[in-house]
């Protein structure tokens, strides 16, 4: 597996880890919510989980399914910087529930984020497309799927 591809596997991980962290602690800030959090963070450990395991199975960069990973290397880590940075801050001070619910929103519409919901949605390409997604059928639009919680719960985006 060249260099990049395996960095950006690591970073993709680590991204998919943190989201999953943040969802973690929005689980234990929100009592409310806690179902509906905890089950994010379980999906977003999962995705890690298969990238792991593409991570340690493919020997070579063209059998890990196309378009799967974001390219911008520089982007995905100053994703985890920030989502860090947020961990960090909501421990300190915890934001109100609806700033919970916006910046996860806007974290699910972020590069690795995003590239992995057009990798889900676009037409299977190969077997290994085919059995990815299916594995991950029940993980897709997240962002889609908080703000129809927002809205279900009296709460805005703006």
């Amino acid at each position: 597996m060249d260099t990049s591809l395996s960095e950006l596997l690591d970073l993709s991980i680590v991204h998919e880890i943190n989201i999953s962290r943040l969802y973690t602690l929005f689980h234990d800030l929100f009592e409310e919510d806690e179902d509906f959090w905890w089950q994010l963070s379980i999906e977003e450990r999962s995705h890690a989980a298969l990238l792991r395991n593409e991570q340690k199975a493919r020997k070579h960069a063209e059998t890990v399914p196309e378009n799967l990973l974001a390219s911008d290397l520089e982007a995905l880590k100053s994703s985890n910087e920030k989502i860090e940075s947020l961990i960090n801050k909501f421990t300190a001070h915890p934001p109100s529930r609806e700033e919970a619910f916006r910046t996860a929103h806007d974290l699910e519409m972020s590069v690795g984020e995003i590239h992995y919901q057009e990798f889900m949605s676009r037409k299977s390409c190969s077997l290994s497309d085919e059995l990815f997604k299916q594995l991950n059928l029940e993980d897709k639009d997240h962002a889609d799927r908080i703000k129809s919680y927002m809205q279900a719960n009296d709460m805005t985006l703006q």
